[in-house]
């Protein structure tokens, strides 16, 4: 069905599914929510057209081959397995930062369609956070299993996620999977859920355990599809999932984009909001994973 794999190994057939697609359904409020309850997700294809895609790729790909990690012609995102970042840029989280907030890609992040799809599946008018995750995923990197609670949920409960595909992300290249049915494991989210929302550090809400025995424990699959330019999948903040490996053949770096969205009504958490803003610890954009250079390993959230 689909080939990949999760820490190394290949993921079996039997503990693979895709997603339930719900492009029809964009603009029923009522539908969205409905899904949104039973499945945990809600799975769109191209939401954001072609040529704001294909905007934001040229954007970011070109700040980083200008720091020697992505090769020419910029838009194939081909990695070098080099970079000049720390010696160009003494300050990385400004750096990341910069790229963040390129126009292109607040174009596809915080456009008319994210926001009127937001709009849609709240019922209300949306608001997306100002600090979002950028992730350019080198050939080797994968994500963890992991909830999104608590990091976002400080200033309102009702939060979502809205992971976008920045280009065409094939299965081989370590897209984003969702573990079927883990918004309703009570028994790891109840726990979560008492964290300390005030608190400034990261609490860990990771899965370090192999994701195919793990779903498999559960009775579960992991979620996935060949994704498409401008695919958009939401998700709350009590449904887990992660990344598979990068193994392109060509050393092509995979790029999504995740913001975090929510009623315009209720309250916000500050750190997420403002020219600057903090971020979970207070380093701003300097905390996240994205503004090491792109030779630096990692492997978590």
């Amino acid at each position: 069905m689909f080939d990949c794999r999760v820490h190394g190994k290949p993921v079996p057939p039997d503990v693979l599914g895709e997603f339930r697609d719900s492009t029809a359904l964009m603009s029923d409020s009522s539908a969205l929510q409905s899904r949104m309850a039973e499945d945990g997700y809600v799975f769109l294809r191209g939401v954001i057209g072609p040529s704001p895609i294909a905007m934001a790729r040229h954007e970011v790909f070109c700040r980083l081959a200008d720091v020697g990690e992505i090769s020419e012609p910029p838009r194939d995102g081909i990695f070098t397995g080099r970079s000049e970042r720390a010696e160009q840029d003494a300050d990385l989280g400004k750096f990341w930062q910069s790229i963040s907030e390129g126009p292109a890609l607040r174009r596809v992040t915080h456009g008319q369609e994210m926001k009127y799809v937001l709009d849609t599946l709240f019922g209300e008018p949306s608001r997306g956070y100002d600090f979002i995750f950028l992730r350019p995923g080198v050939p080797g990197r994968f994500t963890f299993l992991h909830y999104d609670l608590p990091f976002f949920s400080r200033g309102t409960k009702n939060v979502v996620t809205a992971w976008t595909a920045i280009g065409d992300i094939p299965t081989t290249e370590g897209p984003l999977f969702v573990l079927e049915n883990s918004h309703r494991f009570d028994d790891l989210i109840k726990p979560i859920q008492q964290i300390d929302y005030n608190s400034k550090e990261s609490p860990q809400v990771q899965m370090m355990d192999d994701a195919v025995e793990f779903a498999r424990s559960r009775s579960s699959k992991l979620l996935t599809t060949n994704f498409e330019p401008g695919d958009v999948i939401l998700f709350g903040m009590t449904t887990m999932h992660g990344s598979f490996d990068n193994c392109s053949p060509t050393n092509r770096t995979r790029l999504s984009v995740d913001v975090r969205w929510q009623p315009a009504s209720e309250p916000v958490d500050d750190r997420y909001f403002g020219a600057n803003p903090a971020g979970t610890t207070g380093a701003g954009y300097g905390e996240l994973n994205g503004a090491k250079p792109l030779t630096e390993p990692w492997h978590t959230r």
